[in-house]
């Protein structure tokens, strides 16, 4: 990528035994907001720090808006890192906090204090300047970290999930305000997180990692519409999955064959798999009627019969048990599909739970219709 600020070329990291990263290669251009997205031990963090320079890799470079950073310390390349834990010095105000990176190399006391009070303004705490680091709430603390991190006006900016520590609630907010602080700075970004609606929000592209190697890099459009590995789908979003054989291909169509179900046409692009392949299906793409389907429309229609979840709704005025409450959970209409893949090894429990309830007279039988028209082949 020819307007890349980072290549990263075949980068592999060893802890003795354990291959951390292994063999990644990706470019990130200038002024893109970049994920890393993984489950906990997947390297994404240890990929961070690579480039940093707080690890060296075993393997591999790092190419730094064109420079090979082999060998070159932290504090000498044109990047700053947020950390998890924000850092913030108990014993400063929060401008000298921030003003503290530029101090260190010797910048002149007046511009400091100019280009921290410029850094507090983009985050929104001028106001706070002089409070100390126990006056400050967890999301206003962040923010002292992200100004302290941007003072030093770095080319790529760093963030090692950086909102973990936050409620839910400021979390939310301070997605937007690191979207929004991004495009104003017009720097890149490159965020760390295990949480898939952070970047989701956040994030131009994401790579998302899994056992050290990245399985996918793409928009997060494209990760949820057209995810390349049975991973990304299952860890993107909410997804059934079916496993199921290829039968036929024609044309740009695809049968598979799946257990329980029965035949399943596909939409095919490009080559088409053969054996044993998965098919993901979101639960908005799913459509469901207690109306029996016209011929017209049947091809693509299967009753529910196979998954018991799915043929029983509570009676009216059933009372709140923990046993039924399981089963609603399961069979009201907006989280059906949910319960899908979660159903074959429940089977056999959850026939015997439903027939026990339906002897009771808890909850009262139907049948549900669904139109399989809407999904992808992962």
């Amino acid at each position: 990528m020819s307007d890349a600020i980072i290549s990263i070329r075949n980068i592999t990291k060893r802890f003795g035994p354990v291959v951390a990263v292994d063999n990644v290669s990706l470019d990130i251009p200038t002024n893109e907001f970049f994920a890393l997205l993984g489950p906990s031990g997947c390297g994404k963090t240890t990929l961070l720090r690579m480039i940093s320079g707080l690890e060296n890799p075993t393997e591999g470079a790092i190419i730094l808006d064109g420079v090979d950073t082999t060998g070159i310390p932290p504090n000498r390349r044109p990047v700053n890192m947020v950390f998890q834990s924000y850092a913030v010095f108990p014993h400063m105000s929060v401008l000298a906090n921030v003003g503290y990176g530029l101090k260190v190399v010797g910048t002149p006391r007046a511009e400091i204090e100019t280009r921290a009070r410029d850094a507090l303004q983009k985050v929104q705490l001028a106001q706070l300047a002089e409070r100390m680091p126990d006056q400050l709430s967890g999301g206003q603390r962040q923010r002292v970290a992200l100004a302290r991190a941007l003072v030093k006006e770095p080319k790529v900016l760093l963030l090692d999930e950086p909102l973990s520590a936050l409620d839910a609630k400021l979390r939310e907010q301070m997605r937007l305000e690191l979207a929004n602080l991004q495009e104003s700075v017009g720097i890149t970004f490159i965020i760390v997180t295990h949480d898939q609606d952070e970047a989701l929000s956040m994030a131009d592209r994401i790579a998302v990692m899994e056992s050290g190697r990245v399985s996918q890099i793409a928009t997060p459009e494209e990760l949820y519409e057209s995810p390349s590995t049975r991973f990304v789908a299952d860890f993107i979003g909410k997804v059934n999955l079916l496993d199921g054989k290829v039968g036929s291909t024609g044309g740009k169509q695809l049968t598979i064959d799946v257990d329980g179900v029965g035949q399943l046409k596909v939409p095919l692009e490009g080559d088409a798999p053969t054996g044993a392949v998965s098919l993901a299906i979101r639960p908005e793409k799913l459509k469901l009627s207690s109306r029996k389907p016209s011929v017209r429309n049947r091809s693509n229609v299967r009753p529910l019969k196979t998954y018991w979840l799915a043929v029983a709704t509570p009676k009216e005025g059933a009372s709140s048990v923990s046993e039924e409450s399981l089963i609603a959970a399961f069979v009201d209409f907006e989280n059906l599909a949910l319960g899908v893949r979660e159903m074959k090894s429940e089977t056999f429990k959850i026939q015997l739970v439903l027939k026990r309830l339906l002897e009771k007279g808890r909850i009262v039988h139907k049948r549900a219709y669904c139109d399989w028209s809407n999904y992808r082949d992962a």
